[in-house]
């Protein structure tokens, strides 16, 4: 490659080019050719500047010659070192290349890169630049903040993508001032400004290529900073000048022409985001806001949002008035005067005058512009149609408690027109209508006037609860409490004449079949993976297609069949068969389904391949995994199940990373359609699945109900005719089985006449069989099973979410006798009992930890769930939303944009499972939020804090270190789950005034948040928090101040704040947790060197990291309650080389797991050391000899596991079993894998 300066392309564009082929080619010089990379952009920056830089007619006049000459010198010198360098490189790469000739001459390269920007482009050049030129064209200011933000986004450091963000801002400013038609002095003082801070930060940059400054470093953060509040940041006063000169400039030259804003509404809506962004940098700090002008300032963040959506809906835009499109320019000058005139210390001592009034006006055009867009497209009123229609009790009661916590806490200001007096009658109003809708509920839907009468009974209810929670965040409606009052007052009168028509005495309800008396479950549950279908010659048929015979290439074997036939379950089966597992090297399982994407399928395939790995593969792009799985099948006779196939491109995207090393390797397809296999592999083997017969049907059935016992003869006729009428499908058995379960037996002759009263395809009989499940349930049941319909299908669900999402609903009632969470468990419970829902991962402590529907259940709640007005879940992002009646959005699931947002702002609960981005306009009534994998950068987004309702809060941050003080606001929030955060979150003093928090987590173990150590004797308790992620600090003293303060905790995981570095051995403190007699599951991270004093009501113990010694282990077996011990060392060494246990310890123990014990060599057991045992897990133990006999006499024992351990290990754990099956237990299962002495 020849390199000139006379190229039609630049020296620099050539000189990218060949490093990047060189980069692709050359081994062991990849850091220093992308560091000699960012050298040349560097220089690549600086020429631009100065080839386009002019010079300025100030007080230089007499040199200007000098100076051209100067500059020209320099961008030449530039140029001649890069076309120098590169031809060395070039020689050094020709003929035989050696890399150490080439590793020299890339490094000789940097050096003189380095070296002349400390020679020629140092602080003073650049000084002196900046005072003798400009570029004052206003695109060459944009093309260079573009150079110069190249280089920025190449570097790795959170302090540099901050000062590009500040760069992006300048770049919109700049923008919005040339659209408003800026001109002049004005806009010249906003360029130059601009083109300072831009060198500056270009000068930052080449100091971190020089001085290779790391992360986090002081240096660079001091020196970031200084120049984001010296040069871009309004707090200086001559910048804070410029910017108003623009701004009012901006103002002043208003045109009745709005085709410019038309045609550039983009650029307003991002200098809109600009001012969102730097509105919430400045609300950050603020720790002690008077809630008034935090209210408002939030206000102002949520209304700019609402333009910026505004703005970029074409059709929506186009329908305002004229002179509302002038309004929207002059909104965003006035909203920036205001923001930019603020500082800290303003916000929280109070605002001066004038811009209390530029406030007041600000926020008095923005609710104007609301209203104007409100009549435009009106929004939806809660109707007769509108609101949802499940559990319509459970609901009134919801409403009836949130009107007695508000009595209760007095949260109705005295500046709202909506005395309490008002409130507490509507609340006494109700709960006679709700008496009375009790009485009514049997008989409603054999009258017509009743069932009238309900629905407007729910349409007030609903109308009640939207004028009041709109009136406590400050939003007045036209249809207000008065008009509230007076409709409840012709419903009492409608319902004393209904009750004088109705004689209720001896009187029984009429047109309600018996099926549904509730009655104790009896069903035999099953999780996920149990053997349901009853069909070994199937399973035989599969295993043998797998295993035996059959071409050395790599082979399919597909299992179709109609859906509820039991492909999942069978393939679930052979998967995990002692045949299969022996056979094949490696084994993987993916879930297709309908909906799919390449670098999901490759997570799930690598995860179960190697699960410890899962959260590395997560963040891999999709190019990396498909080599990972390439490199992990390499030579590996492998089998992988790709579950739910529905068409031929999920294969093609899988099989360019399938490998064909022709020894035998397998994939097994479970597939809907018939001859889906055969598209792409013409030779492939079918099964077609078959249905179970009478006998095997009625066997299934007996043992859902009945378990070993079998059927009473007095049943055996009815429950015969049932199994007989479930066509053979294993999904209709198990749903019927769960109606049968909760049902009186003597009516169970009206559910067999309900099955048999219709003819219907089987995939509809399915669907059938699930309605009449579904109108079984209690109704207090029916929101949970359809909320369901709100995760993805065929994914797990994860079940301390939903029951916390089920809580914040409101779908629970409390009871004197149960906790919420208690009665949640009781409902999951409930539906995993009537085959609805199946339970795929089990908990250590027993319960359920992860859970799943059926596609087709799924399916089915989807579909109820809309019809229901429920739950919309939305699959489009390009077609329109439409809903065919009249409506309110109450739950929404995957909303792909925020327009949808600004037509249905009655939402209550809002769920995203993409990293799609809103716009992020957030309805004002939200109760639940879960912003899925949204992520939030450096800054919390403080648009939440207006959402006074909110009660569930979930978001992804990264670099949040602490939670504003503004938190506060959401004085109702039960459950805040950070995620993805990688660094501990410090929350504000404010965190003690949210008295209904029951849950502050973070999934990552190793992270958690630190609590305010400031006036803690004075500060309210949490009385109500349950789970808590808490980081520690060890230099201070308050941990047991901040302990006495949760008195109600039942689960706490402490993490050190301290370095994750080796431990000095100086930590001899003890941290004393005996105070808390709620707790029940407790994890230490990272605790080394210290000691502990639990509480006897400790069920769970997982020490991460932590390591106590065996002495100190042998002082946790006296817990008297303990069920799980999870000893886990990955970083430091662990606890000891022998554990010599004592008498009659861990006396109630059920799971024990060893993992990463590097030291651990001897273990040293008696028989009466774990009596209760279930289940034993020791992985990575590398050095230990061998697992204690005295196992081998537990008679609880069900399950021992060992990965990457001795040999000697694995012959003692067989010899357990062995001893087991002596003794006539053939429960013991054992896993053994990776186990190979080294």
């Amino acid at each position: 490659m020849e390199i000139s300066c006379s190229s039609s392309r630049s020296c620099f564009e050539l000189a990218l080019d060949y490093l990047r082929c060189l980069h692709d080619t050359t081994k062991g010089c990849g850091y220093r050719i992308s560091k000699l990379e960012m050298g040349v952009r560097l220089l690549q920056s600086f020429d631009l500047y100065l080839t386009k830089c002019r010079r300025r007619r100030r007080n230089h006049e007499t040199c200007l010659d000098q100076d051209e000459e100067e500059k020209d010198v320099t961008s030449s010198r530039i140029q001649d070192l890069i076309i120098r360098r590169m031809q060395n490189l070039e020689f050094a790469c020709s003929g035989s290349p050696d890399s150490t000739r080439i590793a020299s001459e890339l490094t000789m390269f940097l050096k003189a890169i380095k070296l002349f920007f400390e020679t020629d482009i140092n602080e003073s050049c650049i000084n002196y630049l900046l005072d003798c030129y400009w570029l004052r064209d206003p695109e060459l200011v944009i093309d260079f903040i573009d150079s110069v933000s190249e280089n920025l986004k190449e570097i790795n450091n959170f302090n540099f993508k901050r000062l590009d963000e500040q760069l992006m801002f300048l770049k919109s400013f700049i923008r919005f001032a040339m659209l408003r038609g800026v001109e002049g002095q004005q806009l010249i003082d906003l360029l130059i400004h601009t083109e300072v801070a831009s060198i500056n930060a270009l000068r930052l940059a080449s100091i971190w290529l020089s001085e290779g400054i790391r992360y986090n470093d002081p240096e660079a953060k001091v020196q970031i900073s200084r120049l984001i509040s010296e040069k871009i940041n309004p707090t200086e006063p001559q910048v804070l000048e410029t910017y108003i000169h623009v701004l009012t400039a901006s103002k002043l030259s208003i045109s009745s022409d709005t085709s410019a804003l038309e045609k550039s509404k983009q650029t307003v809506a991002d200098f809109m985001d600009r001012l969102v962004q730097n509105t919430a940098e400045l609300l950050q700090p603020c720790t002690s806001t008077p809630v008034p002008i935090m209210n408002q300032m939030l206000k102002i963040v949520q209304g700019l949002r609402f333009l910026t959506i505004l703005l970029g809906d074409q059709e929506k835009f186009k329908e305002l008035w004229h002179e509302m499109k002038n309004i929207i320019g002059v909104v965003a000058c006035d909203a920036a005067v205001v923001i930019f005139s603020l500082s800290v210390n303003q916000i929280e001592e109070g605002l001066a005058k004038e811009t209390d009034l530029a406030l007041f006006h600000l926020l008095k055009v923005l609710k104007l512009i609301r209203a104007e867009f409100t009549q435009v497209y009106p929004l939806t009123s809660v109707s007769g149609f509108g609101f949802p229609r499940t559990n319509e009790l459970g609901s009134i009661d919801f409403f009836l408690t949130n009107l007695k916590e508000l009595a209760r806490h007095d949260e109705i200001n005295d500046s709202i027109a909506s005395p309490v007096d008002k409130i507490q009658t509507i609340q006494k109003d109700f709960e006679f209508l709700r008496s009375f809708l009790e009485k009514i509920k049997e008989q409603r839907n054999q009258n017509e006037k009743l069932q009238v009468f309900w629905s407007h009974v729910m349409e007030i209810a609903y109308k009640a609860e939207f004028v009041i929670d709109s009136t406590l965040v400050g939003d007045r409606r036209e249809y207000c409490l008065d008009d509230v009052a007076r409709d409840i007052n012709v419903l009492k009168i409608e319902a004393q004449e209904i009750y004088d028509s109705i004689s209720y005495v001896g009187e029984t309800t009429k047109g309600v079949t018996k099926t549904f008396t509730r009655v104790p479950s009896q069903v035999t549950v099953a999780t996920y993976n149990e053997d349901l279908v009853p069909l070994d010659d199937e399973v035989k048929t599969i295993t043998d297609s797998l295993t035996r015979g059959g071409s050395r290439q790599l082979d399919v074997v597909s299992i179709v069949g109609m859906p509820g036939i039991g492909k999942t379950t069978l393939a679930n089966i052979v998967y995990n068969s002692p045949s299969v597992m022996l056979h094949f090297n490696l084994r993987a399982w993916c879930t297709v389904s309908q909906a799919y994407g390449m670098h999901n399928m490759l997570v799930q395939l690598l995860g179960s391949i190697d699960s410890e790995k899962l959260e590395q593969y997560e963040k891999m792009d999709e190019n990396d995994l498909a080599v990972k799985l390439k490199q992990v099948l390499l030579r590996n006779k492998y089998l992988l199940v790709l579950d739910d196939l529905w068409d031929t491109k999920a294969w093609y995207l899988l099989e360019r990373s399938l490998l064909n090393d022709a020894n035998g390797s397998r994939i097994l397809i479970t597939s809907r359609l018939q001859n889906l296999s055969l598209q792409f592999e013409p030779h492939s083997r079918v099964h077609h699945l078959r249905r179970l017969t009478d006998e095997e049907s009625w066997n299934l059935l007996q043992k859902k109900l009945f378990g070993k016992e079998g059927c009473p003869p007095r049943l055996s006729g009815v429950a015969s005719q049932i199994a007989k009428s479930c066509r053979g499908l294993p999904l209709t058995i198990v749903l019927v089985a769960g109606i049968l379960a909760s049902t009186a037996k003597d009516c169970w002759e009206e559910v067999a006449k309900s099955l048999t009263s219709s003819i219907v395809l089987d995939e509809e009989y399915c669907m059938k069989t699930l309605e009449l499940s579904y109108n079984h349930l209690p109704d207090d049941l029916k929101p949970c099973l359809l909320y369901f319909g709100a995760f993805q299908e065929d994914k797990n669900v994860p079940v301390r979410k939903l029951l916390w999402l089920w809580i914040s609903e409101g779908f629970m009632r409390k009871t004197e006798e149960k906790s919420l969470k208690d009665v949640a468990d009781d409902y999951l419970k409930d539906l995993v009992d009537r085959s609805l829902v199946m339970v795929s991962e089990q908990r250590t402590m027993g319960g359920a930890k992860a859970c799943r529907l059926h596609d087709l259940v799924h399916e089915f709640c989807v579909k109820k769930a809309k019809e229901e007005n429920f739950l919309h879940v939305l699959h489009s992002q390009n077609g329109p939303f439409v809903l065919t009646s009249p409506s309110n959005l109450h739950r929404v699931c995957n909303p792909m944009n925020g327009e949808l947002m600004l037509e249905f702002s009655n939402v209550r609960s809002l769920l995203l499972f993409k990293g799609d981005d809103l716009g992020f306009w957030l309805p004002e009534l939200l109760r639940v939020l879960d912003l899925g994998e949204l992520e939030f950068v450096a800054h919390f987004p403080m648009e939440v804090f207006s959402l006074a309702h909110l009660r569930y809060l979930a978001l992804r941050t990264r670099k949040v270190n602490f939670i504003p003080a503004a938190i506060a606001n959401l004085s109702r929030l039960q459950t805040f789950l950070l995620r993805g955060n990688k660094a501990d979150c410090l929350l504000p003093n404010t965190i003690w005034n949210i008295k209904t928090l029951r849950h502050l987590w973070t999934p990552d173990s190793t992270l958690g948040f630190i609590f305010p150590v400031e006036n803690l004797e004075v500060s309210p308790g949490l009385d109500h928090l349950d789970s808590l992620s808490l980081a520690i600090d060890p230099s201070s003293q308050s941990l047991q101040k901040i302990l006495t303060k949760l008195p109600n905790i039942r689960r706490l995981r402490c993490t050190m704040t301290e370095s994750r570095e080796e431990p000095t051995g100086t930590g001899d403190g003890i941290f004393v947790f005996d105070c808390l007699s709620q707790l029940e599951s407790l994890t230490l991270c990272f605790c080394h060197g210290y000691r502990f004093k639990f509480p006897l009501n400790l069920k769970k113990l997982t020490l991460l990291a932590t390591d106590p010694p065996w002495s100190e282990i042998s002082t946790i077996g006296k817990l008297p309650k303990l069920e799980v011990l999870k000893l886990l060392s990955y970083y430091y060494s662990s606890p000891g080389e022998e554990w010599e246990m004592k008498e009659e310890e861990f006396p109630k123990l059920r799971v024990l797991k060893l993992s990463h014990l590097r030291d651990f060599r001897r273990w040293t057991a008696s028989s009466d050391n774990f009596p209760r045992l279930e289940k034993l897990v020791v992985h990575d133990c590398e050095n230990l000899e061998e697992v204690p006999s005295c196992l081998g006499e537990c008679l609880t024992l069900e399950m021992i596991e060992v990965k990457r351990c001795r040999q000697s290990v694995v012959s003692s754990v067989k010899q357990i079993q062995q001893e087991q099956i002596d003794m006539g237990n053939e429960v013991l299962k054992i896993l053994i894998e990776k186990c190979v002495d080294t």
